[in-house]
């Protein structure tokens, strides 16, 4: 009798899943499947011209589009004889962009290069075809091209630009810069307040 019952209840649920995968409507988010929408290239009976995807109003741009700058956006301007790198970052560089770049920096770039930028770290470790390089090595190099890396990707580095937008690009650039300077750089250079308080930790108690 147990063995019937068991039967029955999995022909039931059996039906009931196959009801439910049958269902036209979007399990997930019903409303979704019936507001009043029109498909791309759709005919409109709204519109004279018969078509219900609309042309932008003139001089329009998207939002998340940066236009007539293409070094803030590229990294890179037109010079005599081709694309030079810019030599300077384009937006102003000041202490809430370094903690921008340091929290972005930390999020997406330190799981690989290290938390301070020399290429020690766990997951960099582990690469054994092509650990990550130290950043420090291309102190060098010219803002843009860090920027234009971070952007379109380098050897096995894959491109960043769906995850950081083009402010956290350039903050993560300033933020790697700081980084090469404090990492090369001596005690007497710092500040007369922090050097005191390096001074007292090297010391300790």
């Amino acid at each position: 009798m147990r063995r019937r019952t068991d039967m029955l209840l999995a022909a039931l649920l059996g039906v009931g899943v196959l009801s439910a995968a049958g269902c036209d409507e979007d399990m997930l988010n019903p409303m979704a499947a019936r507001q009043p929408r029109v498909q791309n290239y759709g005919e409109s009976d709204f519109y004279s011209d018969g078509l219900s995807m609309r042309e932008p109003p003139a001089g329009s741009v998207p939002r998340e589009r940066l236009v007539m700058n293409p070094g803030l956006t590229t990294g890179k301007v037109a010079g005599p004889t081709g694309d030079i790198y810019l030599t300077s970052i384009p937006v102003k560089v000041d202490r809430p962009l370094l903690e921008l770049g340091q929290k972005r920096f930390s999020i997406t770039c330190a799981t690989c290069h290290g938390p301070v930028g020399d290429g020690d770290s766990i997951v960099g470790s582990q690469m054994s075809l092509r650990p990550p390089p130290s950043l420090h090595k291309y102190s060098q190099r010219e803002p843009g091209y860090i920027f234009e890396v971070v952007t379109n990707g380098f050897g096995m580095m894959a491109s960043y630009a769906a995850e950081l937008p083009v402010r956290d690009r350039w903050a993560v650039v300033a933020y790697v810069r700081a980084l090469q300077l404090s990492q090369a750089s001596t005690l007497d250079k710092a500040p007369p307040e922090e050097r005191a308080r390096l001074e007292k930790e090297k010391v300790g108690p």
